[in-house]
């Protein structure tokens, strides 16, 4: 009989963590070591994506279910669980979670089976003794612009929310003006910190406003810049262009009239 592939990938992660035979490499490692190569795996998977890269989809999605194996088994060798009691877990979380799939409870739309599915987790949390504020299970690890946006959303829970995006914006312009008054002042270091702080925060809840994923956004337009500032550093050194600023600025706007067809954007 022919073996499951995934059959052939927890056999090898066996062999890896043999005590005997297996690699040094891979025995020295604990939860805490392999969790940052967990968050490098999913941040290829989501690049892949943003490139339409299927090909290396492929082999993104399989180092990520790697670390998912490498995780199990570990916590197998601890006696507390395998990798067959995470996909059970995973299996009947998703039926319990999706009543109007495998029940018969009726959503009519994607908004809301979001808020179904949060109502969902927050009675388990509930359940489970915890849920005693509704920003409870957000977590730490999670990158901070991500975050930002999470915690707002929880927040509006309990009510506190801007009523639209259009409310946000006075807020953005507010955390500006209170840099700009710690720059003509003092400039504190911890205190510009701070400001700078709630200026992006305020832009998280912009973009949550505007059902626009914070992290996407900030992706595409770090990719944008570096695209732009490629295409300057060709064009500054086929004119011998160095640090002149001004000069610099003027093939910046031809870099973006190429692109855009206008200075814009």
């Amino acid at each position: 009989m022919t073996t499951r592939p995934i059959d052939r990938l927890l056999a090898v992660m066996d062999r890896l963590r043999d005590r005997e035979n297996g690699c040094p490499w891979d025995l020295e490692q604990s939860f805490a070591t392999i969790a940052p190569y967990t968050i490098e795996e999913a941040y290829e998977v989501a690049d892949a994506i943003e490139r339409d890269d299927m090909a290396a989809l492929k082999d993104e999605l399989g180092d990520l279910l790697l670390q998912v194996v490498f995780h199990a088994r570990m916590a197998e060798e601890a006696g507390h669980f395998g990798f067959e009691d995470v996909a059970a877990a995973i299996a009947e979380k998703m039926e319990r979670r999706h009543p109007h799939v495998f029940g018969d409870k009726v959503i009519v739309s994607a908004e809301a089976q979001s808020e179904a599915w949060e109502a969902h987790k927050a009675a388990e949390r509930e359940a489970a003794g915890g849920a005693a504020s509704a920003l409870d299970g957000v977590a730490l690890a999670l990158p901070a612009l991500l975050r930002a946006a999470k915690i707002s959303r929880r927040a509006t829970r309990i009510g506190f929310d801007w009523p639209d995006a259009r409310a946000v914006v006075p807020k953005i312009a507010e955390e500006i003006a209170e840099i700009e008054a710690e720059l003509a002042g003092a400039a504190r270091q911890a205190a510009m910190e701070e400001e700078v702080g709630d200026l992006l925060f305020a832009a998280a809840n912009l973009a949550r406003k505007l059902s626009v994923e914070p992290e996407t956004a900030l992706r595409r337009a770090t990719t944008k810049f570096e695209r732009r500032v490629r295409a300057l550093e060709v064009l500054a050194k086929q004119r011998g262009i160095g640090r002149d600023l001004d000069a610099l600025e003027t093939l910046w706007r031809q870099v973006k009239t190429a692109e855009t067809g206008s200075g814009n954007s």
